[in-house]
């Protein structure tokens, strides 16, 4: 049994004072049953989390109290992904046929601010300053540049073409094209990774109605088919977020192998993907992610960067709606915000960020701590 998407809402992602995190999640709700024709209650069961902007469950109470299943998720930055997987184990199972995924959330401004024991860690781990994410990734990049011959041009390639093509994507947050050099000669925040390298925490909504897809066409005539869904945590040996130490011998991340178990479901291969997004925490994750999932060899990051290939218009086209760098990442939503644009560029709605050739194959990876991957696998 397959399971499509044929409904999609997103809340503009960035700041939005007057509203709650719940109230942009609603907002992303309707926009997607809208899409569908369908209303509230229609839906046969929820999934969805936040981080900082409440419950999910309580959207019931912007919605209505119609009785159905919701269940919270909450998986760090995999919240999205995963559930995403929940919904399409649940139809899978043939316990279902229709529901809502959605994720949310509103977070103060600032880096976040986790705790060690909530992560199972000691407080020498804080006090070391690691709990502070941007000094993680900063060392991560740092030791893969060193490895793999990746230079300073790289990083700031990246973020150039996430502003760039965040200027193009109406709901994204950050909408001013950077420069090359603005953004190298922009502040320091951890040696590699400058200001304008980073994502930033930020509020906003997404939203997808799911069905068995035998169905699919009494609610639209261009139904998106969620062809595989994986979500994978860690390895021994694999150094990921909030890591107490690194073995001696490395082992896979979990976005390989998540990576992997998505392509085995689908019955397909990275040369099969034409559009895709890959978490971009930052510029360097990017990078990193690019190999991890398959769709280069370590080290030729630095070649296909440089020819272009990540462009929307490039040989493999990489987060066509600016990714987190441009759209800030509000914890709950960002995982379904990928799914949303990928199956806008299935659609070919994607109006002057559209990746030209009419793609007919979707990916996205999302990352989160403790070093969890969820992936996506999307055809039309």
């Amino acid at each position: 049994m397959d399971v499509a998407i044929i409904g999609i809402g997103l809340h503009p992602f960035g700041r939005s004072p007057s509203l709650t995190g719940q109230q942009q999640g609603a907002s992303a709700i309707r926009t997607a049953l809208a899409d569908a024709g369908l209303n509230w209650k229609d839906m046969q069961f929820a999934y969805g989390g936040s981080q900082d902007g409440g419950n999910a469950d309580a959207l019931v109470n912007e919605l209505g109290l119609t009785g159905l299943q919701f269940t919270n998720i909450w998986n760090g930055c995999a919240t999205g992904g995963s559930s995403l997987h929940a919904a399409y184990t649940a139809i899978k199972s043939g316990e279902y046929d229709l529901g809502v995924v959605v994720g949310f959330d509103k977070h103060a401004r600032g880096a976040f601010n986790p705790q060690p024991s909530d992560w199972g860690l000691d407080d020498w781990y804080g006090e070391a300053g690691m709990m502070l994410t941007t000094q993680f990734f900063a060392m991560k990049i740092q030791r893969y540049m060193h490895d793999h011959g990746i230079s300073n041009d790289s990083l700031v390639r990246v973020s150039e073409k996430a502003f760039h093509n965040g200027a193009l994507t109406p709901t994204a947050w950050r909408r001013d094209a950077l420069s090359g050099e603005q953004i190298a000669n922009s502040m320091m925040v951890s040696d590699p990774l400058r200001k304008y390298m980073f994502c930033s925490p930020a509020e906003g909504g997404a939203a997808l109605i799911l069905c068995n897809a035998n169905i699919a066409e009494r609610y639209t005539k261009k139904p998106i088919y969620l062809k595989a869904a994986a979500v994978r945590t860690r390895h021994y040996g694999s150094f990921e977020v909030f890591s107490p130490s690194q073995a001696m011998t490395l082992a896979d991340a979990p976005t390989v192998t998540a990576s992997k178990a998505a392509f085995e479901l689908a019955g397909l291969g990275p040369k099969d993907v034409d559009v895709m997004q890959l978490q971009d925490t930052d510029s360097g994750t990017e990078i990193i992610h690019m190999a991890e999932n398959g769709f280069c060899e370590h080290g030729e990051q630095e070649r296909l960067l440089r020819d272009g290939a990540t462009m929307i218009n490039g040989a493999m086209p990489v987060n066509t709606d600016g990714g987190c760098l441009a759209n800030g990442e509000p914890v709950g939503a960002s995982g379904l915000r990928q799914v949303h644009e990928i199956c806008v560029q299935l659609r070919g709605d994607g109006g002057a960020r559209q990746v030209p050739g009419s793609p007919k194959v979707g990916y996205t990876h999302v990352y989160g701590a403790p070093g969890i991957s969820g992936v996506n696998i999307l055809t039309r």
